[in-house]
C-alpha cells in the first residue's frame, strides 16, 4: 500500500485524516487461474475469468484464487465478459458476436451479433449490457435481447478496455495509460480515476464493496479500495528551487518618483510543503496581508531616473507533489450545508466576473438547469464553459460576460467565468495563481498560471482548471477537475479584486512618475531541480 501523507495547510485545500489506504489501494491480489486472461466477472460470490489460449472460463475463488471449476468457452477470441445474475455473457472479438452462457448447464442460451468492429469489455447494468468498442473509442449500452444499441458515450480514453458496472457509475480501464475510470452512463464523464495496480489491465469485476482487476502481465487479481473515506491523496514528489524576479525599468526621458512592489508570499499547502523560508533580496519594507487573506511582501522604490530598473528577486525551496482528489458526488453535503464564513466571501460579485449580467444569468440556466447537488453544479459548469469557450490569449483580461460572448480566452478569463457562473450559481469559487514547470524540472517560465477551486460541503475546497481541462477526451477534461500536478508553485490564493495585487497573482506593482516616462514591467521565474533535505 501507498503511504497515505498529509502536508500542513494554511489557504487553500482540504483537510484529511491519517490513513493508511487509500482509493485505488490493493488490498490483496491472488493468483489468476490461468496465464493468458482476458475477462472478468463475479456472480455475487465467485470470480470468472475467459483464458485466450485454452479458449475456457475458470470459475475461482475470491478468497485464495482457487480454481473451482472450468469449462468450453463459445469462442475463439473472448475479449470480455460479464455475469448478469442468471447467465455468464461473452464477447468474441473474432466471430464478432455474443454469447450468453448458462455457468450451470454449460449451454449458450442465445446468440447475438455484436455492435462493434473492436470488441474490449463487457459489463451488466442491470437491464441492459455495455460493451467497450475500441475502434470508435466510445462505450455502447446494448439491449441483451437483440444487441440493439440503447445510447453510446464517449470512452474516457482513445483505447477503452475491460469493464465493471458498481450500479450507478460504469468502471473503464486502459492497459496502455494504466489507469482505470470511474464514468458516468449519461454522458461519459470521469468522476474517479485510479492508477491500475498492473501494466495490462485485462479485466475488471464489482464485488459488493471493493473493484477487481484481472491483470494479464502479472497473472494475478487485485482487490481495490473504491472508496474508504480518504478524500485525495499525494505522490510523486520532487525537490524545486524557484527563483522569482520582478523588474520595472524606467526607460524615460524623465524620472519615476515612487515605485510600490508587491510580491505574493508562497504558503504550505495540500500539493506544496516550503523548505525553509522564503527569502527576498532586496528585503521587503513589510510584510501584510490583503482582504482574502493572502500574505504580500511589499517593497518601496524611490526617483528612478531614465535607465534605472528596480529588481526583486523571490527564492523559495520547495517539496512538490501530484494530488489528486477523490470526491464521489453522493457523498457531497447541500449548498446550506457551506459555512456561513464562506458562502459571505466567496459569493460576492466583483468587476471581472459581473455574474447578475443576462450572459452570465443564462448560461448558468442552460448549464445548471435544476441541479442542486454542488459537485454537479460545478461539474456541468465546468462541462458547459468547455463546449463554449477554446483557449486563446488574446490580449487582456476581459470581464466573464465578454469572455463568453466572444468565445475564446487564456486562463484568468476561462477562471473569470468559472467562478462568475459558480457564484451565480450559490456555489463558492475563488482563485488560484502559481509559476510552472515548463517541460523540463529545469527550466523558465514567464506565462504563470491561474485555475480556480470550489467549496465542496464535506470535501472542502477542491483545485479546477477550467482552461487545462478543455480537452478532447473525458481523461484530459477530468484531469482539469479535482487533480493538482506537481509542476506548479502556488502563489496566490484570492478570491478577486485586491488592494495590493490588484487583480494579477505572484506580484503587481504601482508607481508615480514625473513627466514622460516609458515603463517596462518583468516578471518571470527559473526551476533548478534541487535535492530533498534530510
Amino acid at each position: 500500500m501507498r503511504p497515505f501523507l498529509i502536508s500542513a495547510f494554511l489557504l487553500c485545500l482540504v483537510a484529511a485524516a491519517s490513513i493508511t489506504a487509500t482509493p485505488g489501494d490493493t488490498v490483496k491480489s491472488i493468483p489468476l487461474p490461468s496465464g493468458y486472461t482476458q475477462g472478468l466477472a463475479y456472480d455475487g460470490k465467485f470470480l470468472w475469468s475467459a483464458d485466450r489460449r485454452s479458449d475456457l472460463f475458470y470459475k475461482f475463488d475470491p478468497a485464495d484464487g482457487k480454481r473451482l471449476d472450468s469449462f468450453p468457452a463459445p469462442g475463439y477470441a473472448i475479449t470480455g465478459i460479464t455475469f448478469d445474475g442468471k447467465w455468464l455473457w461473452a464477447v468474441d472479438a473474432e466471430a464478432g458476436q455474443l454469447f450468453a452462457v448458462d455457468p450451470n448447464t454449460r449451454l449458450v442460451e442465445r446468440t447475438l451479433a455484436g455492435p462493434v468492429s473492436q470488441p474490449g469489455g463487457l459489463a451488466w447494468d442491470g437491464k441492459y449490457l455495455w460493451i467497450a468498442d475500441a475502434g470508435d473509442a466510445k462505450l455502447h449500452q446494448i439491449d441483451p435481447n437483440d444487441g440493439t444499441t440503447i445510447i453510446s458515450i464517449p470512452a474516457p480514453t482513445k483505447n477503452p478496455g475491460p469493464l465493471a458496472y458498481d450500479g450507478r457509475y460504469l468502471w473503464v480501464a486502459d492497459r496502455t495509460r494504466d489507469e482505470i475510470y470511474m464514468v458516468t452512463t449519461d454522458r461519459g464523464d470521469v468522476l474517479i480515476t485510479f492508477s491500475s495496480p498492473g501494466k495490462y489491465s485485462a479485466g475488471l469485476a464489482i464485488d459488493s464493496k471493493n473493484l477487481w482487476v484481472a491483470d494479464y502481465q502479472s497473472d494475478r487479481c487485485y482487490q481495490l479500495v473504491v472508496d474508504d473515506g480518504v478524500p485525495f491523496w499525494q505522490k510523486d514528489k520532487k525537490v524545486e528551487n524557484i527563483e522569482y524576479v520582478h523588474q520595472v525599468t524606467n526607460f524615460g526621458p524623465d524620472t519615476m518618483t515612487s515605485l510600490q512592489v508587491y510580491i505574493a508570499v508562497p504558503q504550505n499547502l495540500n500539493s506544496q510543503t516550503l523548505l525553509g523560508d522564503v527569502q527576498f533580496t532586496p528585503k521587503p519594507v513589510e510584510f501584510i496581508a490583503d482582504k482574502w487573506g493572502q500574505k504580500i511582501a511589499r517593497f518601496e522604490f524611490a526617483n528612478l531616473a531614465a535607465g534605472q530598473a528596480s529588481s526583486v528577486t523571490m527564492n523559495v525551496k520547495a517539496e512538490l507533489q501530484r494530488v489528486r482528489y477523490f470526491v464521489f458526488p453522493a457523498k457531497v453535503g447541500k449548498l446550506a450545508d457551506i459555512p456561513a464564513e464562506i458562502r459571505k466571501q466567496y459569493l460576492v460579485d466583483d468587476v471581472k466576473f459581473q455574474f447578475t449580467s443576462p450572459v452570465i444569468q443564462d448560461a448558468v440556466k442552460a448549464a445548471v438547469g435544476s441541479e442542486t447537488n454542488p459537485y454537479w453544479i460545478g461539474r456541468k459548469i465546468f462541462n458547459y464553459i468547455n463546449e463554449k469557450l477554446f483557449y486563446e490569449r488574446v490580449g487582456g483580461w476581459n470581464t466573464a460576460p465578454t469572455v463568453l460572448q466572444r468565445g475564446n480566452g487564456s486562463c484568468s478569463e476561462y477562471s473569470f467565468v468559472y467562478i462568475a457562473m459558480c457564484r451565480a450559481a450559490g456555489l463558492p469559487a475563488r482563485y488560484v495563481g502559481s509559476v510552472v514547470v515548463r517541460g523540463d524540472d529545469a527550466c523558465w517560465d514567464d506565462v504563470f498560471h491561474r485555475w480556480v477551486e470550489i467549496y465542496l460541503p464535506n470535501y472542502g475546497w477542491i483545485p479546477v482548471d477550467p482552461s487545462g481541462g478543455d480537452q478532447p477526451t473525458p481523461q484530459g477534461q477530468a484531469a482539469g477537475f479535482g487533480n493538482l500536478d506537481n509542476r506548479f508553485l502556488i502563489t496566490t490564493c484570492s478570491g478577486g479584486g485586491s488592494e495590493y495585487l490588484d487583480w494579477n497573482y505572484n506580484a503587481h506593482e504601482r508607481w508615480v512618475s514625473k513627466g514622460k516616462c516609458k515603463i517596462s514591467v518583468e516578471n518571470f521565474a527559473e526551476w533548478t531541480p534541487g535535492e530533498k533535505q534530510k
